[in-house]
Parts: C-alpha cells; sequence; structure tokens
C-alpha cells in the first residue's frame, strides 16, 4: 500500500505572484466564459471550469494526484448533501402547496398588503428573503422567494434575477450570523470588532438594492412610481442593521432587520399609495428572454370561495412553519441537541492534506449533518404541511421523486461547482488570487471587498469565503495598520469587515446560486441567460462597496467606524 505524502499547499508555485495568480484565475474564467458567453449547460460548464482546476492542481501546484481527486470527490459530496438536499426540500415544500391547491390562497393573500407587484416583490424577496437568509441560507431564501414571486405573477426569469438581488444584504449575517462570526474568528477578532463594520457597509448597499429590484422589476417606471416605498424600507432595513449589528444580539440582526421593516412597510402603505399598480401587474409577466420563458405567464383564475380568514392563515402554514422551526431550532439548545445527530469520518485519501499554515485541514473529516442541516427541517415543513393541506402519502411522497428526478442535471452541477471549489481551495489556488490582490499596497482597503466578491463566486458560501480569507485580510491591517490613523485594530476590523460584506455581492453570481434559481423557476439549464441578467449588478455593487469600504479607511468616511 502506497501511503500519500503529506501536502502542504504553496500560494506562489510559480515564484511570481502574479503568475500564480494568473493560472488559478483560469478555472473561475472558464466558469464565467462557458456559462456566460457560450451559453453552456451549467453542468458541462462545471465539468470543464472543474477538470481545469483539477489540472492546474497537479501540475502546476504539485497537489498529489490522489489528494486533488479525493478532494473533489468530497466537494461533490457536500454540494449533494447538505446543499443539493436544501434545495430539493425547499422544492419539495413548495410544490406541495402547489399540488394541495393552496397556493392561489397565497396569491391573494399577498395582494390584501398591496395591490401593486412591485411592493410585493420588495416585500416577499428583499424582506421575508432576509428572514429566510438569517434562518436557514445555502439557497433556500432564493428558492422560496423566487417561487412567491411567480404566484404574485412574475415571469419566472423576472422572478429568478428580482430574488437574487435581493438575496445580497442579508447573507453576512446569514445563517444566525455565522457568516460574520467566523470572518471574526478566523482573522483572530472580537466579533464585536468585525459586525459593527460589515453591518454598516452593507447598510448603506440597503439603499441600492431596493431601487435595483425595482428596475429590474418594472423598469424606470418601477423606480420613478415606488421610490418612496423603495427608499422606506432601504432605510429601515439598513437602520436596525445598523444599530443590532453593534449589540450582543449581533446573530438575530437579519431576524430584526426583516420582521420590523414588513411591520413598518405595511403602516407606511397606509398612508402612501403608489400609482400603476394595474399597469404594472401586466408588465412584471412579460418575458425577460422569449427564447427561454416559452411558456406565457397565466394569471391563476380567480377562486369561487371567499378568502376569508381561515384561508388567509391556511395559505401562509408552510411560511409560518419555517419561521417557527427554524426559530426553535436556532435556539442554542436545540442547536446542540440536532448536532449530536452529525457523524464525522475521516475522509480517505486526505489524511496528510495540510493548510497553508501547515495544521490539519478541516476536509480531512467530512461531517454528515443529518439533522442540523436546513433540508432536514424543511423536510419537517413539508411533511408536516402535506397533512396540514390533507395531502394523501402518495402524492406527498410521489412529489418528492417527481422533483427529484426533474433535479438532476442541477444536482450535478452544485456537485461539480463545490468539488471546483474544494480542489482550487485545497490546493492553494484559491489563496493565491487573494494574495496577488493583496499585494495591493496602501490602496488596499479600496480592494478589500473584492476577495470576499472572489471567494464567494467560488465556494457559493460567504461563511467558506471568510474562513479562507480573513485570516489574510487581518495580516494585511496588520502590516498597514500600525503607521495609518486608524490603528492596527481599527484598519484589521476595517478590512475583515469589508471583505465579509464584499461576500454578499459574489453571491447572486456563484454558479451554485444560479442553479438554485434555475431550478426553483423550473427553467433547468437557464444558469447562462439568469448569469447575463445579474452579472451588471453584481459589478455595480462591488464597485459601489469598493468605494465605501476604501473610502472608510480615509478622513472622508472613517466616521462611520464604530
Amino acid at each position: 500500500m502506497v501511503l500519500l505524502e503529506a501536502f502542504t499547499p504553496s500560494t506562489n508555485p510559480l515564484g511570481h505572484q502574479w503568475a500564480s495568480a494568473l493560472v488559478a484565475l483560469i478555472p473561475i474564467a472558464c466558469m464565467l466564459i462557458t456559462l456566460g458567453a457560450l451559453r453552456w449547460k451549467a453542468y458541462w460548464a462545471g465539468l470543464a471550469s472543474w477538470g481545469l482546476a483539477l489540472i492546474i492542481a497537479v501540475t502546476a501546484y504539485h497537489m498529489p494526484v490522489g489528494m486533488a481527486v479525493a478532494s473533489s470527490a468530497e466537494g461533490f459530496l457536500y454540494g449533494l448533501f447538505p446543499i443539493g438536499w436544501i434545495l430539493l426540500a425547499a422544492i419539495w415544500m413548495y410544490q406541495v402547496t402547489v399540488i394541495s391547491g393552496r397556493f392561489d390562497d397565497l396569491r391573494r393573500t399577498f395582494f390584501l398588503i398591496s395591490d401593486d407587484p412591485r411592493v410585493l416583490g420588495i416585500l416577499i424577496a428583499f424582506c421575508f428573503g432576509g428572514l429566510l437568509e438569517a434562518l436557514a441560507g445555502f439557497g433556500a431564501p432564493v428558492a422560496i422567494a423566487a417561487a412567491m414571486l411567480i404566484a404574485v405573477g412574475f415571469g419566472k426569469l423576472r422572478a429568478a434575477v428580482t430574488a437574487l438581488v435581493a438575496n445580497t444584504v442579508p447573507v453576512a449575517f446569514g445563517a444566525v450570523g455565522l457568516p460574520v462570526l467566523m470572518a471574526a474568528r478566523t482573522g483572530g477578532l472580537e466579533v464585536s470588532q468585525v459586525a459593527p463594520v460589515t453591518a454598516r457597509i452593507c447598510a448603506i448597499l440597503c439603499l441600492v438594492v431596493p431601487f435595483l429590484m425595482l428596475g429590474i422589476m418594472d423598469g424606470k417606471q418601477g423606480i420613478k412610481q415606488c421610490w418612496p416605498f423603495g427608499l422606506f424600507v432601504g432605510v429601515i432595513f439598513g437602520a436596525v442593521k445598523w444599530v443590532i449589528a453593534g449589540t450582543g444580539l449581533y446573530n438575530l440582526t437579519e431576524i430584526f432587520a426583516a420582521v420590523i421593516s414588513v411591520g413598518l412597510a405595511m403602516i407606511f402603505l397606509r398612508f402612501w399609495k403608489p400609482k400603476g399598480g394595474a399597469e404594472a401587474a401586466e408588465r412584471i409577466g412579460i418575458p425577460m428572454d422569449p427564447a427561454l420563458e416559452t411558456e406565457p405567464v397565466t394569471k391563476s383564475e380567480e377562486s369561487g370561495a371567499k378568502l376569508t380568514t381561515g384561508r388567509i392563515l391556511m395559505a401562509l402554514v408552510p411560511y409560518i412553519l419555517v419561521i417557527v422551526i427554524f426559530g426553535i431550532a436556532a435556539l442554542p439548545s436545540v442547536k446542540a441537541l440536532l448536532a449530536k445527530a452529525d457523524v464525522k469520518m475521516a475522509w480517505p485519501g486526505l489524511g496528510d492534506l495540510l493548510s497553508t499554515t501547515g495544521a490539519a485541514n478541516a476536509h480531512q473529516t467530512y461531517t454528515w449533518q443529518w439533522l442540523s442541516t436546513p433540508g432536514f427541517l424543511l423536510m419537517i415543513v413539508a411533511i408536516l404541511v402535506g397533512i396540514i393541506y390533507k395531502v394523501s402519502a402518495k402524492d406527498l411522497f410521489g412529489e418528492l421523486l417527481v422533483n427529484l428526478k426533474k433535479m438532476k442535471f442541477s444536482l450535478i452541477t452544485i456537485g461539480l461547482v463545490v468539488a471546483l471549489a474544494y480542489v482550487m481551495g485545497d490546493s492553494g489556488q484559491t489563496l493565491a488570487l487573494g494574495l496577488f490582490i493583496a499585494g495591493a499596497g496602501a490602496v488596499y482597503p479600496f480592494l478589500a471587498p473584492i476577495l470576499g466578491w472572489i471567494g464567494t463566486y467560488v465556494t457559493g458560501s460567504d461563511t467558506s469565503a471568510n474562513i479562507l480569507f480573513s485570516g489574510l485580510q487581518s495580516g494585511i491591517g496588520e502590516q498597514v495598520g500600525a503607521a495609518h490613523a486608524l490603528g492596527l485594530d481599527g484598519m484589521r476590523s476595517l478590512l475583515v469587515g469589508s471583505g465579509a460584506a464584499g461576500g454578499v455581492v459574489g453571491k447572486m453570481i456563484s454558479p451554485q446560486s444560479l442553479t438554485v434559481a434555475a431550478t426553483a423557476i423550473g427553467l433547468a439549464g437557464g444558469e447562462s441567460t439568469i448569469l447575463r441578467k445579474v452579472f451588471k449588478y453584481s459589478i455595480i455593487l462591488i464597485v459601489f462597496m469598493c468605494i465605501i469600504a476604501g473610502l472608510m479607511s480615509t478622513p472622508i468616511l472613517s466616521w462611520l467606524l464604530p
């Protein structure tokens, strides 16, 4: 038996950081080009990009072939479980409401709040989606919000793009604050030093995202007619984030922001009514890409049954259950109880895989998250919804099998994308890119969010990006902070916090997120079209964020720092 030699990733195997970074950029460029420009199917783009990453890991970064394959295999499995399972469970829950006949009641219930679909788009995708991100994450908010927008009358592609752009500002504090917590820990800082910085950058972003959403939903007319509502929700959401993130309840930042924003928005709508809602209801159903959206949007026929309080409550049951069950699961005692069912195993072939510091790599061990994954909680919701809606067991579980068959290529895509992220991270390619950007010197604060953006694009997770780059961000802060007006701790907090914030706008273009969105709206294979629609918004937001973070390192905006 031949044992694999210990492997410590090199972040500069070619001797020149620019050259090592350029080679590491090839798989990322391949994904963008094949998916966005050449319009390949997502699974072929993922396969090609992973293949290039594997070759580069072995040839340029000198990773043993066995380790590269083992790392890829673990990443592929993680893409299927828990990530793919979470998506499948979310779609399953949604489909149960459809086959039960209750989904039309939900659409009619939304219109009790407002008859303007643009207002509902902000409430559903931005506010309720933010609540789902706070509780679950892992693609569930995009999947559920996109499906709900379709119920309101949105075209499929418009619903997906709206949900992806909305799923930005809540990401840094998603999954009950896990991303920002890991950023602080990896950077060697207290959460109280990092969370306020991240929240304040994202709070400023809240002033922009609702307007981008209005433009996506209804163009210039949407912005012109609904800007007061977009501004109101953005200000409230951002203000709550700003305040709560600076307290000991930082991990509940998005929950407070979402709930308070919805409550105050409903009061606001009592005193302000948008114009042009009826005309907008026609426009939002117009296909953004007729070649892809071949099936016309048809409005659901009004049910003859009166929309009583009982029917409204029944229509809201799935989402009430999501909030209640995820809220209970987030309690420390319950969370610990569910985690006891986790089973850890040593991953074959990675026993001698080390990190760049020489410590044991986290991927040496794989954890089977049987009960602690959001997929399990969504499964419970789906089953409970089926029972409450009196769906037969045959139809309930038959729908699960139907959706599993429909999603086979989507699941393969997610697996390949995560395999790509694993082999790039374990071989040193991702960190090589980060070190190259980090060499910018005095102007680096203007570029710090880009590391989070790249990391989240590659891994599909702001948490993973923070684990990957926050130590580097903190180290750069130590180098430039001593001679800077912010001081060492101030600069470290700024860079780690802005890196965590940058990841939120990389989420929308992550291949993993694109596949989730395409699958949720029933346009599997439409990832390339969705990427072309959302890419410009990601660029706009990351440039805006870089300017804000950079100016926070100068007297112009340094007063924004805690």
